[in-house]
C-alpha cells in the first residue's frame, strides 16, 4: 500500500469552491483566482468519501472562473454524464452542503488528482504519482478508440 496523506498536510493545496445548484443537481465553482491549480476542460481524478472517481474541469461560460459539473465513476461518463449518474449530488445530499455554500477541493497531485470534502473535515488520501506522459496518452487513445 501507498502513503496516505492528510487534507492538512503542508504539500496539500486547499482551494475554497462554491456548490451551486443547476437544473440537474449541483456544480463546484472554483473562482478565478484559483484556476492556475487546475487543468482547464480535462478530466481528473478526484477522491469523493474515500472513492477515486473522475470530473472534468470545464470553463466558465462567463468570466474566468472554473467549474466541475459533476463527479462520475469512469472517464468517459465524465466526458458525457448523459444517463451516467453522477456521484457529487449524493455527496452533497449526504453532508448536508447547502446550495452557495462552501466545498473545498483539495489539489493532492496537480493536474491528475484532487480531493474534496467539506470544510473542518479532516481527509487521508492515497498519494500516488501520475502516469508518465507516454502511458497516459496510450490510455487516452484508448479510450478516445
Amino acid at each position: 500500500m501507498g502513503d496516505r496523506i492528510a487534507s492538512d498536510h503542508p504539500s496539500v493545496r486547499t482551494v475554497r469552491a462554491t456548490c451551486a445548484e443547476t437544473a440537474t443537481g449541483v456544480r463546484l465553482e472554483v473562482p478565478a483566482d484559483e484556476r492556475d491549480a487546475f487543468p482547464t476542460d480535462e478530466v481528473v481524478r478526484i477522491v469523493l468519501a474515500d472513492e477515486e472517481l473522475f470530473g472534468r474541469v470545464e470553463r466558465a461560460l462567463t468570466g474566468d472562473d472554473l467549474s466541475i459539473p459533476g463527479i462520475y465513476p469512469t472517464p468517459d461518463a465524465a466526458r458525457d454524464p448523459s444517463g451516467a449518474t453522477d456521484r457529487l449530488l449524493e455527496w452533497v445530499d449526504d453532508r448536508d452542503v447547502s446550495a452557495g455554500g462552501s466545498v473545498l477541493i483539495d489539489v493532492i497531485e496537480p493536474e491528475f488528482l484532487y480531493g474534496v470534502r467539506s470544510p473542518g473535515e479532516t481527509v487521508y488520501y492515497d498519494a500516488h504519482e501520475p502516469p508518465s506522459s507516454s502511458l497516459s496518452d496510450i490510455a487516452k487513445d484508448l479510450e478516445d478508440s
